[in-house]
Parts: C-alpha cells; structure tokens; sequence
C-alpha cells in the first residue's frame, strides 16, 4: 500500500513582483527566504525541520493558497482522491493537480520533491 502526507502550502501570487510578495510573505509569517528555483516562479521559505514547507509562487490566475500532498506513489494516490471525490485537473513533470468536490485546488507529488527534505521528516 502506498504513503501520503501533508508536503507542503504554496502561496499562489497573481504579481508581477514576485520579489516583493516573497518579502510580505517572509516577514508575515517570520521564516527567512531561501533561495529561487531555476525558473523564477518559486521563492521557497526557510521552515524548521519536521515542518511542512511553504512556496510563494508566481501565478496567472487569481491568488489562493494550496497544498501539496506528497506520496510514494501519485499515480496510486490520484487514484484513490478520484475515488473520494476529487478530479485530476492537469499535469505538470511529475506532479498531479487535483480539484476537491468543493473546488479547492491542490497537488499530489513525489516523495522525495526537491523542496522536502526526507532526511528531517521521516515517514514514521
């Protein structure tokens, strides 16, 4: 059977300075700002270990926040939310956007996605 947790909360930003809803963000929710992806999409926070990470991302739709939900096998985990519900929306390398009933947006993603460090949060 395969494993699913709670990854992670993107700060989706419909903006055209990204910089600057990083630094609101940063400071509203007091972690520091890591670095930016190769894509100047993303702006990773710094989150202590154990905890879920947070993104502040670039976006052309409206502004929200979703989740990620990281598991060891999306295919399997997709499969399983379709059956409660959800609706596979789209795909993007090797994440799965989802819709709940309700229309909230969220992701499913790979164990091990390059802003999750399995090291400091074991499955157990």
């Amino acid at each position: 059977m395969h494993r699913s947790r709670l990854a992670g909360f993107i700060i989706d930003c419909k903006t055209d300075d990204l910089e600057a809803a990083a630094d609101f963000w940063s400071a509203a929710l007091g972690y520091d700002r890591a670095r930016e992806t190769e894509e100047d999409k993303y702006v990773p926070l710094t989150t202590p270990d154990g905890e879920p990470y947070i993104e502040v991302q670039k976006v052309s739709h409206a502004s929200r926040v979703h989740l990620d939900i990281e598991s060891d096998d999306v295919e399997s985990e997709v499969q399983r939310l379709e059956e409660l519900g959800a609706k596979r929306v789209d795909s993007v390398r090797t994440w799965v956007i989802m819709e709940a009933p309700d229309g909230q947006r969220f992701c499913v993603i790979r164990r091990g996605h390059k802003y999750f460090d399995d090291t400091a949060n074991s499955w157990d």
